[in-house]
């Protein structure tokens, strides 16, 4: 009786179905997954199968080692996909002569507005009286000197109007003044502060935000400046939006400076030739030039832009991993979401950003055969054990779905995966319509990390996966949607004021990110939007009949963003205005959605008999 393994090699996790097979009967022994190694689809694939596949056998009870057990493994035909991220509008901004400081202390001290002349705290006492002074206060000045130094000044009658402080002081020197300023702290380029120059700084009241120096009209205002200046600060302001706190410096000779890379223009061939579109257009433009060329031969960017570096950093990828010609890696899919993506303002004091509209891009290369057989051969070669690449993954995943309890033929699914969306829809007469579309979960994570502005994989996946809440004592948190959720025992003093993930096992997680909860929430329930349900819809328009998805009845999630907490919930509530009913999969009624791809393996070898 053989023994095969159905293997789906996904962007994220290799799954292993493992059975007997004798005839039509099949009976499943095992299954398992492991982290996908390398890109989808590349011969770098052949280490995690081996890893998922030694995990299944010591699941049926041999060993991890014990290859001879197998007689056949049958891969997948795995389409790689890639996503990256082309800016609409990609702003370095360069602040020469003039100088900004806008960013969010954990405790700037006192609140309003300062106007005056930067002035070292150590020449403080030799100012003129008359004349209003911002104080910058260097490190080696401590809270204790630096307020008393403050206090003696005012008390004299001189007009220290705000500071700036090097260190985290700015409360405690602000407590121990007679009348509070604004102070911003932790400006750590202190020493690039200009001197005897025009200075503004605002600190909004806890909750607030800054008003005045996030309004190029209010600065224009302060500053005493002419139409062309206050065009030029616009920059500047817009990278203040949304701090608590801010600084801006101005000298005789300020100006800004902006260089801009063009997004460039996005060439689309399709049946009706190549169509241009200028990304700047945004992804509601882009994704109907796609509509409109369906079926797509290739898609190019405009050399020398930001989106034709993309694109040629796609063809280069692939060709460098699978051996193709870049000439004959051809792009097959694009998904566009409109995102904001941080820009660093180059010539800031405290890391200052400013948020820039941009269009992520997914795209999906067509699915070569060469690289397939050279990941096949290097797996037989590992294993000892005969591979064979069996059918494309949509049309293996119906047939995997189809084990789910309550299911029959005529059948749609979305398989959402972590690079490609995927559907099927098999008719009564067992015929099967397919299509694989690029983005899921990668692009998804994609536009966490751009949007909340870090750079961490394992926190955008940890934001997308979990639902959030703000621990608000030592005893009881609120949930994201409003409940309030009491310990028996207290939490860790660390997690007090901060947001965090609820995890399995009720372990919290703060994330280490200055933004509320609700921001949080937004950027991943959008994020999820617009890449999830836009796919589902998209991909079920492919496959209904007469591309109308009123026409189908039912449809089964499945794929490891079924497991999502909240993604189902979200296309199925966008396919109820279809009047479809849709729902997560149970595959062999023990796997849930996942296994399906691997498990369809298994079973069209069984019922081909071979």
């Amino acid at each position: 009786m053989p023994i095969v393994a159905g293997i789906d090699i996904g962007n994220s996790t290799t799954e292993v179905a493992l059975a007997r097979v004798e005839g039509r009967e099949v009976t499943f022994i095992g299954s398992a997954l492991h982290p996908t190694t390398g890109i989808k689809g590349t011969a770098q694939n052949a280490r995690g199968v081996v890893l998922a596949l030694g995990k299944a056998l010591e699941a049926a009870g041999w060993s991890r080692e014990d290859f001879r057990r197998v007689d056949l493994v049958r891969l997948n035909e795995a389409a790689p996909v890639i996503g990256d991220v082309a800016m609409e509008t990609v702003t370095e901004t360069i602040i020469t002569e003039s100088t900004m400081i806008g960013h969010n202390p954990t405790t700037p001290g006192g609140v309003g507005i300062g106007l005056g002349e930067t002035v070292l705290i150590d020449d403080l006492a030799s100012a003129p009286e008359d004349r209003a002074l911002v104080a910058v206060i260097p490190a080696d000045w401590d809270y204790e000197r630096a307020s008393e130094e403050l206090r003696k000044i005012l008390g004299r009658g001189g007009k220290v109007k705000a500071a700036i402080c090097q260190s985290d002081d700015g409360v405690l020197i602000a407590n121990r003044l007679p009348s509070p300023v604004p102070i911003v702290d932790e400006v750590r380029a202190i020493d690039r502060v200009p001197l005897g120059m025009p200075c503004c700084v605002e600190v909004a009241p806890p909750g607030r935000v800054v008003e005045t120096l996030a309004n190029p009209y209010d600065v224009a205002t302060l500053f005493g400046l002419s139409p062309e200046e206050t065009r030029q600060i616009v920059p500047v302001t817009r990278a203040l939006v949304g701090n608590r706190s801010a600084v801006v410096i101005r000298t005789p000779l300020g100006e800004v400076k902006e260089r801009s890379i063009p997004a460039g223009e996005l060439y689309v061939e399709g049946p009706a030739g190549r169509r241009t579109l200028n990304v700047e257009e945004g992804a509601g433009a882009i994704m109907a030039l796609v509509a409109e060329s369906e079926p797509l031969r290739d898609i190019f960017g405009q050399p020398g832009t930001n989106v034709g570096g993309m694109m040629e950093r796609v063809r280069r990828t692939m060709s460098n991993l699978t051996g193709i010609p870049i000439g004959d890696v051809h792009i097959r899919d694009l998904l566009a979401v409109d995102t904001l993506v941080p820009q660093k303002v180059v010539g800031g004091l405290a890391d200052e950003f400013s948020q820039e509209s941009g269009v992520a891009l997914a795209v999906m290369v067509e699915t070569r055969e060469l690289p397939m057989k050279h990941l096949a051969e290097a797996v037989r070669t590992e294993t000892g054990i005969a591979v064979e690449i069996g059918g494309v993954e949509a049309e293996m995943a119906i047939n995997g779905a189809l084990t789910t309890p309550g299911t029959k033929p005529p059948l749609a699914i979305i398989d959402l995966g972590a690079g490609s969306t995927d559907a099927s829809l098999m008719r009564e007469n067992g015929t099967v319509e397919l299509i694989h579309l690029a983005g899921a979960g990668n692009m998804v994570n994609t536009i966490i990390t751009s949007e909340l502005g870090f750079d961490d994989p394992e926190l955008a996946e940890s934001i997308k996966r979990y639902p959030l809440c703000k621990v608000e004592s030592v005893f009881h948190i609120r949930q994201e949607d409003g409940t309030v959720r009491f310990f028996d025992r207290p939490l860790e003093p660390h997690l007090f004021g901060r947001v965090a993930l609820i995890h399995e096992g009720d372990l919290l997680q703060p994330i280490p990110l200055r933004t509320t909860m609700e921001r949080v929430r937004q950027v991943r329930r959008k994020a999820k939007g617009e890449v999830f349900v836009t796919n589902a819809v998209r991909a079920l328009e492919r496959v209904a009949p007469a591309k109308n998805v009123r026409l189908l009845d039912h449809v089964v999630l499945v794929g490891g963003s079924a497991l999502d907490f909240e993604i189902p919930t979200m296309i199925t509530d966008a396919l109820s205005r279809y009047g479809v009913v849709s729902g997560r999969g149970n595959i062999r009624g023990v796997e849930g959605p996942r296994n399906a791809v691997a498990t369809g393996l298994v079973l069209t070898w069984g019922r081909e008999g071979t």
